[in-house]
């Protein structure tokens, strides 16, 4: 098993139950305890665990579950709900627009007026809401499940086919020093398709997830066109991260 593949599965039996020990992981991943040792040591590295006797803990009480559908779609709703306006100011009738998966963008779906539209999306979650809108025009890529989503070699192919206007990403968190993260591999390549095929790129982010770093990198800050965040976030943090080159629209900006 290739040691990516082992951090992500490390992360999700942490994520799972906040402690794991070196033991369990071994035998569950079938390598010795040198190596989960080692991979540990990685992920402490990158500030995503911390390492105890035995074992590890996650590096902080509130980070992030490793994906939408395993946090409570509902969790944070009121700064979802301010990022859906900021995305909806920025679609316009006939777009060709693309929601990433994740429970932010679902809000975005949720909030579309049932007008001509042609949504591109790989989020299950996203294709029910927008199923019952008959004025919208909904194209799915191929691929298999990951949890709620869609990924792998096909479903990427066919997006870079398509002439998307604006795509709008979701991120487990956003760091710094890191960029846009997030914990599942198989994920990367199609937000790539999305950030390398679409005219201009905009992250929907909330203030809880700046700060947070996961295990892979998908785009740097110079990727995204702007990052849509709630009113959450302050002056301080957003002013560190466009001095890192981010470019925010904060929703109390707009309120103003």
């Amino acid at each position: 098993m290739h040691s990516h593949r082992r951090h992500e599965l490390i992360m999700e039996a942490l994520l799972a139950s906040q402690e794991v020990t070196v033991t369990e992981l071994s035998e569950r991943l079938n390598v010795t305890g040198k190596t989960i040792r080692e991979d540990l040591a990685k992920l402490e590295e990158k500030g995503l665990l911390m390492r105890i006797h035995g074992g590890a803990v996650l590096a902080h009480n509130d980070q992030l579950g490793i994906l939408s559908q395993q946090e409570p779609l509902d969790r944070h709703a009121s700064e979802k709900a301010e990022i859906a306006e900021l995305a909806l100011k920025l679609i316009e009738p006939g777009d060709i627009i693309a929601l990433d998966g994740g429970s932010t963008t679902l809000e975005i779906a949720r909030r579309l007026a049932n007008k001509p539209l042609t949504v591109v999306t790989n989020d299950v979650h996203i294709i029910a809401e927008l199923a019952r809108k008959d004025e919208i025009r909904l194209v799915v890529p191929g691929g298999y499940r990951v949890r709620n989503m869609l990924a792998g070699a096909e479903a990427t192919a066919y997006i870079r086919k398509l002439n998307i206007s604006k795509a709008f990403l979701s991120a487990t968190g956003v760091h710094p020093e890191f960029g846009f993260t997030i914990y599942t591999g198989d994920l990367v390549d199609f937000k790539r398709a999305l950030i390398e095929t679409a005219k201009t790129v905009y992250a929907a982010v909330d203030h809880h997830k700046f700060g947070q770093g996961a295990l892979f990198t998908f785009a740097g800050f110079h990727e995204v066109a702007a990052v849509l965040t709630d009113a959450g976030m302050t002056e301080e943090t957003a002013d560190q991260y466009r001095q890192a080159g981010a470019s925010l629209q904060v929703y109390a900006d707009q309120e103003r």
